[in-house]
């Protein structure tokens, strides 16, 4: 035992004959609301008396002079060493917040604590100072509605950062994809092919405009759409195809691109979740006739909502322009000549996401760092798989994705998550495929996308996060993976 917890723990230990004053000066110097109770020749533990126990003795007639040991008070949970942190983590409750680690003499050598403070976040935005200084000066001046000088700024700065010709932001990351759709004319009748395993946006996106997504399988490589199944999907009606760039890997865009020249498509990319990943040396967004970004709050880049699409083509970018702005003519003021959409980023917005890409640098090297940090502390993990890393590819995580093998870990992925939000730490589960949706149940069995989607599980992978936090997930991961291995 480290010195300075032996003092701690010495420091609420007092003798189980001691009187209610004695207890509640012992806990006055603990600071943690209790007392342990001891042997005091043998120092074994034989109980645990809090700040509330003394409260409801002293209501019930129990003077300062009573005994400690005469004063009610629950059984406390007590923990072993050598016991997992998910064994210990089970002994909490509403009640339990303070569990003793007792060696083989019954000895008190650690404590665990439960804070509820302690919550580890998948996802979780990076705002300072520039962004507080950038939207203080949209407020300070009134500009903060969809016109300002954010707005283009932030449309030029992402149009370089992709290394496109043009930019043009929208509402949300959603819109931007309708706005694509509907600038290459895609509409009632047409078929759109886009993968299964992705956020449920992408297919609706192509509903919105009255064409039909027609659903691919994934590629177990990289967990995205599957180019040696796309070219049997297409038909006569066919008009676009749409990689998803899924959880900030790259899809395999060359062969999905060569399938679209071939055929007459157009090939728009999603990258919501993959600011900064590259593909053979380029920046995502930019490979197709056009590609999207998100701006939530847990994307990589965030300005709480928003999206962008990015584009070489001046037709798209003049046409998304118009039909984001309610279809107004951009020679006639409130003059409209088809219907259009209202989906116009604020200044406000944009001014949080110029900041933002001020020091997007720094976020990727976060990313790349919290994402090496996992890959070190999970390889060795059994049971546990770690993301893709496709040579070609350079990707982000935007959230550091794992599989779980059920086999190993037994009930997979949903135990380990459950077991992890016993300690604070937070995941998501991957995607339920598109094809399995309600609104779409198409009957199809697409097996690499639903095994994905059963075994998959998100980390935290906030880019406040520390070493040490990071270190902690890893370490309780590999208890849980190593005890519900024995089961």
């Amino acid at each position: 035992m480290v010195p300075h917890l032996k003092q701690r723990i010495d420091l609420i230990s007092l003798p189980a004959s001691s009187t209610i004053r004695q207890t509640m000066q012992t806990i006055d110097k603990g600071a943690l609301g209790l007392a342990l109770l001891i042997e005091p020749k043998t120092k074994r533990f034989v109980g645990l008396v809090t700040d509330g126990d003394i409260r409801r003795a002293l209501l019930n007639g129990y003077g300062l002079e009573s005994q400690i040991s005469d004063v009610p008070h629950p059984e406390p949970q007590k923990a072993r060493v050598g016991m997992t942190s998910c064994q210990i983590a089970d002994l909490f409750s509403e009640p339990v917040r303070v569990v003793p680690l007792l060696d083989d003499n019954d000895r008190v050598v650690d404590l665990a604590l439960f804070d509820q403070r302690m919550h580890l976040p998948v996802a979780a935005p990076s705002l300072g100072d520039k962004e507080l200084q950038y939207v203080s000066e949209c407020v300070l001046t009134g500009w903060v509605s969809s016109a300002g000088k954010f707005v283009r700024r932030f449309e030029k700065v992402l149009a370089d950062f992709c290394g496109s010709d043009y930019a043009v932001s929208t509402s949300s990351g959603t819109a931007a994809l309708h706005l694509a759709l509907l600038a290459l004319e895609i509409g009632v009748g047409d078929e759109v092919i886009v993968p299964s395993l992705t956020f449920i946006a992408t297919a609706n996106a192509v509903t919105y405009t009255g064409a039909k997504p027609v659903f691919i399988d994934s590629e177990p490589e990289t967990w995205n759409i599957d180019p040696s199944k796309i070219e049997k999907a297409i038909t006569p009606r066919t008009k676009a195809i749409i990689p998803v760039h899924l959880y900030g890997h790259p899809a395999d865009m060359d062969p999905i691109m060569e399938i679209a020249s071939r055929h007459g498509l157009s090939g728009i990319e999603d990258a919501a979740e993959a600011h900064g990943a590259r593909y053979r040396g380029r920046s995502v967004g930019s490979i197709g006739d056009a590609g999207i970004f998100s701006f939530y709050g847990n994307k990589i880049i965030t300005t709480g909502e928003g999206g962008m699409v990015v584009t070489d083509r001046a037709d798209l970018a003049d046409r998304m322009r118009i039909l984001r702005n309610h279809g107004m003519s951009t020679d006639r003021r409130y003059w409209h000549t088809e219907i259009g959409y209202n989906y116009r980023l604020t200044n406000l917005q944009a001014a949080v996401g110029v900041a933002q890409m001020e020091k997007a640098a720094d976020i990727l090297r976060t990313k790349k760092r919290i994402a090496q940090l996992y890959d070190e502390g999970l390889e060795s993990v059994n049971g546990i798989s770690l993301p893709p890393r496709a040579p070609w590819a350079s990707s982000v995580c935007w959230l550091y994705s794992i599989l779980v093998n059920g086999n190993v870990i037994g009930d997979g992925r949903d135990r380990l998550a459950a077991e992890l939000a016993k300690s604070g730490i937070e995941t998501r589960p991957f995607f339920p495929p598109a094809h399995l949706q309600p609104i779409y149940n198409t009957g199809q069995t697409l097996p690499v996308a639903e095994r994905l989607a059963q075994s998959g599980l998100s980390l935290p992978s906030a880019i406040g996060l520390r070493d040490e936090q990071i270190k902690h997930v890893i370490d309780t991961i590999a208890a849980i993976s190593d005890s519900l291995a024995q089961q």
